[in-house]
């Protein structure tokens, strides 16, 4: 009985061993995707009211770990069915973030400022709009944008989990290793993520706590008013950062899965311009063919 249960521990501390290799690779190889990941959902998660913030970014992180308990099965099982289809959704989830970026871009290049009659105006149109109502429509856009990250993330560390276990002997299922592997590395990626979104949030709280706690003086006093004047500028930076993030995910992932882009492209220029040009190509053709739609369906609608 106990040699039993011996025996199962160490097959346990082997694939664990296993597992820990392909991890490693696998979390090396996200790495990037995961910066990015964390630019774009730290500008999703902020514009809230200050009581609101936490408990925002608590629903987006609930949506964050469902995305992942959907993606990580279905990958896995259109890698057994029909491995191509991953590279299908991928693209399609590449239109999806650069539309995002380049809506962005319009609406900051092209967002008219309003004179008063005109803010009056719109606050009489928009008096009966919920507070609720706009907080659920921006953590709704939150949750679909880390189902497109999410997708990219649980393939690249399929992937590199599939590049790991080719370099052991090990006398595991692939399988089992990399499910293993991706369900670490989505659940690492997942509370790193919002942890870190989080304490970026919180960055003012923070501060004023520091001024309380040394009655404003000496060096936590210091420390505490520069976090609070900080914040405004860093959710400025995050938000310009979110959006280059999305133009360059979406960029690489035309670049890594459409040969054609892949092998014309001018080796001249870094990989990084290339892939926001790319992805803003791609968003203005998005965001063209939906005010296309929205204008030939529009009118018939309120018709």
């Amino acid at each position: 009985m106990a040699s039993g249960i011996f025996a199962i521990l160490d097959d346990i501390a082997a694939l664990m061993d296993d597992v820990a290799v392909t991890s490693k690779i696998a979390t090396q190889k996200t790495a990037g995707i995961l910066g990015d990941d964390l630019a774009v959902n730290a500008e999703k998660a902020t514009g809230f009211l200050s009581s609101r913030e936490l408990p925002v970014l608590m629903k987006i992180m609930k949506g964050s770990f469902i995305n992942k308990l959907i993606i990580v099965p279905f990958v896995f099982l259109l890698e057994w069915l029909y491995s191509p289809a991953i590279t299908i959704v991928l693209i399609f989830g590449g239109f999806y973030l650069a539309y995002e970026g380049v809506e962005k871009i319009i609406e900051f290049l092209f967002h008219r400022p309003k004179k008063g009659h005109e803010v009056i105006k719109e606050k009489e149109v928009n008096v009966s709009d919920k507070p609720e109502v706009a907080e659920k429509e921006k953590v709704k856009s939150a949750i679909i944008t880390d189902f497109i990250l999410s997708v990219e993330i649980v393939i690249i560390a399929l992937a590199a989990a599939k590049t790991g276990y080719a370099t052991l002997k090990s006398e595991y299922d692939p399988f089992l290793v990399e499910i293993v592997t991706v369900s670490i590395v989505s659940i690492i990626a997942t509370i790193g993520v919002y942890g870190i979104v989080a304490l970026i949030v919180r960055m003012d709280d923070a501060g004023f706590k520091l001024i309380k706690a040394s009655n404003d003086k000496g060096f936590l006093s210091k420390l505490g008013h520069f976090l609070v004047k900080a914040l405004p500028s860093v959710i400025k930076i995050l938000s310009v950062v979110g959006t280059i993030a999305l133009l360059l995910v979406s960029g690489g992932i035309f670049v890594h899965n459409i040969a054609y882009i892949h092998h014309h492209l001018p080796t001249s220029i870094p990989s990084f311009i290339s892939e926001a040009l790319i992805g803003l190509i791609a968003g203005l053709l998005v965001v063209l063919i939906v005010t296309i739609f929205k204008k030939l369906f529009g009118k018939k609608q309120t018709a």
